[in-house]
């Protein structure tokens, strides 16, 4: 499972990712869609750990 609760990132004082929530359950598929800097990346560069958000949590598969 993934759960990503209020997620937000900031880059300076540039807004990246603001209060992005959901939950993704075993054997469900996600998609991102959405304009160019939209902060899709960005967001799976947080879920991933290669980039601490600014805000909010994020756990996969029980590990923070």
């Amino acid at each position: 499972m993934i759960k990503v609760e209020n997620l937000k990132k900031f880059f300076g004082t540039k807004r990246a990712v603001d209060g992005v929530s959901f939950t993704v359950e075993r054997g469900e598929v996600l998609g991102f869609l959405g304009p160019n800097g939209a902060g899709k990346s960005t967001t799976m560069r947080m879920i991933t750990g290669f980039l601490p958000p600014s805000e909010g949590c994020v756990t996969v598969g029980g590990f923070d």
